[in-house]
Formats: C-alpha cells, sequence, structure tokens
C-alpha cells in the first residue's frame, strides 16, 4: 500500500459511485450496440420513438433517468434492451372533485364539489417523485377543500368563492410542486345546503324582503306627505292657483266623456253666508 500523504489516497481504495456509474453506462451502451447490429433491420423499427409536441418522454438506461432530462419534442433513439421510457403529457388536465361533506364553522353540515386544472411541467419529476401524478393531485384537491372549506363559515363559502379559490389553487401548487405539478386553477362548482336549512335561508330572505319593502312604502308615503305640504303652502299663498289646479280637474273630468259632472262649490262663497249668520 502506498500512501500519499495526509491527502494521499491508497491504491486499493475502491472505485467511487460516479465512476461505476460511468462504467455501467459505457457497459450498457455497449451491449446495446452490438444487439442493434446483431438484429439491425428489426432494430431500427423498435429503436425509434416519437414524441408529440405536447408530450415528453422521460429515458431510463439501466434503470437511471438519462441525462439531459425529458426528451422531445420529435424523434429519438432508444438502445435496444438497455433503454425503457415513459411518454407524458403536458397538457392542462381537468379533476372533478366528488361531492364532499363538509362542516363548516358555524357547525353546519354543506356538501361542495369543486374543479381542478393542473398540468405537468416538469416530466421528470412526475415520474419518479410519486407512482400517479394525477391520482395523487386529484386524491390532495379533495382533502384541501375539506380542510379549508373546514374553517370557513356558510356565508364565507356562499359569497366569497374567489378569494377561497385562489387560496386553495396555492396551497395546491406548493404541495405539487415536488411531483412537477402545476395547479392552474381551481373552482367551487357548487354548494348544496341540507333541505330544512335552504327553507330556513328562504323565510330568512323573504322576512328581510318585506322588511324592505314597509320601509321603502314609508319612506314615499312621508316624501308623498311632504310633497303635498308644499303644494298647499304654495296655494295658499297664490289665491289664483286653486283656480287652475280647478279648472285642470274639470278638464281631466270632461275628456273621460261621462254623462254627469259634478261641479265643487267654491269655499268663499260659503265663506260670505257663514261670516253673516
Amino acid at each position: 500500500m502506498v500512501n500519499g500523504g495526509p491527502h494521499g489516497v491508497s491504491q486499493n481504495e475502491p472505485i467511487s459511485n460516479g465512476e461505476e456509474n460511468i462504467c455501467d453506462d459505457i457497459c450498457a451502451m455497449m451491449f446495446g450496440f452490438i444487439v442493434f447490429l446483431l438484429f439491425f433491420p428489426f432494430s431500427i423499427l423498435c429503436s425509434i420513438e416519437i414524441v408529440q409536441e405536447y408530450e415528453r418522454a422521460v429515458i431510463f438506461r439501466v434503470g437511471r433517468v438519462l441525462s439531459g432530462g425529458a426528451k422531445g419534442p420529435g424523434l429519438f433513439f432508444l438502445l435496444p434492451c438497455v433503454d425503457t421510457f415513459k411518454r407524458v403529457d403536458l397538457r392542462v388536465k381537468s379533476y372533478d372533485i366528488p361531492p364532499q361533506e363538509i362542516l363548516t364553522q358555524d357547525s353546519l353540515s354543506v356538501c361542495v364539489d369543486a374543479v381542478v386544472y393542473a398540468r405537468v411541467f416538469n416530466a421528470t419529476k412526475s415520474i419518479i417523485n410519486v407512482e400517479d401524478a394525477h391520482k395523487a393531485t386529484k386524491l390532495l384537491a379533495a382533502t384541501s377543500v375539506r380542510n379549508v372549506l373546514g374553517t370557513k363559515s356558510l356565508a364565507d363559502i356562499l359569497s366569497d368563492r374567489e378569494s377561497i379559490s385562489a387560496y386553495l389553487q396555492s396551497v395546491l401548487d406548493e404541495a405539487t410542486d415536488p411531483w412537477g405539478i402545476k395547479v392552474e386553477r381551481v373552482e367551487l362548482k357548487d354548494v348544496r345546503l341540507p333541505y330544512n336549512m335552504q327553507r330556513s335561508m328562504a323565510a330568512e330572505a323573504e322576512s328581510a324582503r318585506e322588511a324592505r319593502a314597509k320601509v321603502i312604502a314609508a319612506e314615499g308615503e312621508m316624501k308623498a306627505a311632504r310633497a303635498l305640504k308644499e303644494a298647499s303652502d304654495i296655494m295658499n299663498e297664490s289665491p289664483a292657483s286653486i283656480q287652475l289646479r280647478f279648472l285642470q280637474t274639470m278638464n281631466s273630468i270632461a275628456s273621460e266623456k261621462n254623462q254627469t259632472i259634478i261641479f265643487p262649490l267654491p269655499v268663499d262663497l260659503l265663506k260670505k253666508f257663514l261670516n253673516r249668520q
């Protein structure tokens, strides 16, 4: 054994893992090349693969991911008996989350279903870090919907869907990042309430509408009374306006083609007789 000082390397020291990997790759490539030559006409057909524009191919050589990341789109070659590959679709997929029974913060039971839009942004991660990335994303989305909506009240769920959807999207996107999945959007499709709760809310809404109608009617009567008072004050200041109003009333009565017309006696004439008595 020969030592090279404190930083020397023993001649009997085993080869490092990196050197072993390089040797394995060289041997595998040589074996694949030999097989390729032996079965040349047939191996050409088996070695050529094509992936579409929206796809990527993750290649494994003797069980290890080929350096350089996923391949595609286009044409690539595989070494026979050495290379295998997994095809990954990069298009956006939609996941229908089945209805989830949720107990809200105010102890009300609701049934909520949602839809999640996600895509693969790293094909290699989606293959080597999780068995089924899309199935795992769907299950995680269902769990996240229950956990997040369980901290909200019924009023918040019904009136603040946009902010809840945005929060769910950020939570899912952070959790699925190691899987190579990008969550684009989360939408709450429907919030279904129990029948008795629907009747209670409908009765409450009807009572609120009746109360608003009564308030609006009272305000209208108040404004009408105020307008009549102002009109009477103006007529008292100008006696001629009373005569004009009387003529307008007669004109409207005559336009209706009535056979009997009643002429009201002016109050000014009655005052003279009352004063004599």
